[in-house]
């Protein structure tokens, strides 16, 4: 099996940046500053890559996700709008394609990942921007970070499945809300709204955002990452399916996760601090 620390080596990624910030932990980064990391084809390919790739790799146990520059992301590429070149260019069933093929491609590949994702949102999240940060398990952010939903101030919807994720993420009506009115959601409201799960109040210091975003994904890496990843595959699919596939799925999980090496290590750990001696 390819790991990615190898794969980061041998191929350099157009529009995104790879680096292990701490062992067992993945920081992907946005890589296109000066758009303010508005989706490319090639990010879009290299993401969807990178993803599933490290998800496979057993090094990796806790994926973070960022935007290089000022801002998280700013969604679709204006320049090409105008331009209607790139994920924009063709006609209507061209672009049906293209999104399909394309920036679709992003939903579904976080949808089948095991590996806890934590998107540290420094900045705007605009659009398909803001989807991709709700489309991660958690999100950190500070006073200054911004979500909005802009598609319908320029005659679009949200082509990328924003309306399954910010609804999934903070209920019908407030999504319904952010949609229609385009409106901005920052800091407080956003830590209130559930749009971030973690808040780094006072000054806009985007290393200090690093510090916090990674301490998050620390605490993650302290959890048995089979028990982890088995809870994230059972929290999204109880969320779309009825009460008995939940139980079923969880009955199997949990019958799995009884016999691992990890519950039992820290069964054992748990009874010594206790003073629970086996009988």
């Amino acid at each position: 099996m390819q790991k990615i620390t190898d794969w980061i080596k041998t191929y350099k990624l157009k529009d995104l940046k790879l680096s292990i910030p701490r062992e067992h932990l993945l920081h992907i980064e946005l890589d296109r500053p000066e758009a303010s990391n508005a989706f490319s084809m090639e990010m879009i390919e290299s993401l969807c890559r990178v993803l599933m790739l490290a998800d496979r790799d057993p090094d990796i146990r806790v994926m973070m996700l960022s935007g290089g520059g000022k801002n998280f992301c700013a969604g679709g590429d204006v320049q090409n709008m105008i331009e209607q070149s790139g994920m924009f260019g063709g006609d209507s069933v061209e672009l049906m394609n293209k999104y399909r093929h394309g920036i679709q491609q992003i939903p579904k590949t976080m949808e089948e990942i095991s590996t806890p994702v934590v998107a540290m949102v420094n900045g705007r999240a605009v659009g398909a921007g803001c989807d991709l940060a709700c489309m991660c398990d958690l999100r950190v952010g500070s006073t200054h970070t911004q979500f909005a939903e802009t598609f319908n101030q320029l005659g679009l919807v949200p082509g990328d499945g924003g309306t399954f994720f910010l609804t999934r993420l903070i209920g019908f009506s407030r999504a319904m809300q952010m949609f229609m009115t385009c409106e901005w959601v920052a800091g407080a409201k956003a830590y209130e709204y559930g749009l971030l799960n973690f808040m780094l109040e006072g000054e806009d210091d985007k290393n200090k955002l690093l510090e916090k975003t990674i301490d998050v994904c620390l605490g993650l890496l302290q959890k048995d990452p089979t028990a982890l990843a088995m809870t994230k595959k059972a929290m999204k699919i109880s969320y779309l399916h009825d009460l008995h596939t939940s139980l079923d799925l969880l009955a199997a999980y949990q019958g799995m996760a009884q016999r691992t090496k990890g519950h039992l290590d820290r069964v054992e750990s748990l009874a010594a601090k206790i003073n629970i001696k086996k009988k």
